[in-house]
């Protein structure tokens, strides 16, 4: 189910993607709301779920995690079998930061973030490769980066 959001929600949704810090008066000031009207949409979008919470966003690179890796994940069939053994497997990489399921010829697609292409080697055979139930891996490096958003289009 999803939530019915107005034209105020959606404004305020957008700013705080852009900017998380903004106080409420801030935003209500941008959208043409008071501000104790504007602080209630915010906490009923925090009720609601919509607004999952708030983070700080880091540029990877500029802390040494310049290689980004996607693993192509295929488990065997009694791999398949343990599913959630492999996804609470995954959910302890922190080097893994993100993870899909598929429908196709792999099982899931890994977003993984590393050092180097020696760490992404470490990290490889020291971790990915000794959770139980895997059969093949197919990890595909990015050279660059064209976009990159956290922003959903509300």
């Amino acid at each position: 189910m999803h939530a019915e959001l107005d034209g105020y929600d959606r404004k305020i949704l957008a700013l705080l993607q852009e900017d998380a810090s903004l106080s409420s008066a801030q935003i209500a000031e941008q959208v043409g709301l008071s501000q104790s009207p504007c602080w209630r949409r915010i906490q009923r979008m925090k009720d609601e779920g919509i607004i999952r919470g708030q983070v700080t966003l880091l540029d990877r690179k500029k802390i040494g995690l310049n290689t980004q890796i996607f693993a192509q994940v295929k488990l065997n069939a009694h791999g398949r079998s343990n599913f959630t053994e492999f996804t609470e497997a995954i959910r302890g990489f922190p080097e893994v930061l993100e993870c899909y399921v598929l429908m196709g010829a792999v099982d899931f697609m890994l977003r993984i973030v590393a050092a180097d292409i020696e760490a992404y080697e470490r990290f490889f055979f020291e971790k990915l490769s000794m959770v139980p139930g895997i059969q093949e891996v197919n990890s595909i490096v990015a050279l660059s980066e064209i976009k990159s958003t956290t922003s959903l289009p509300v």
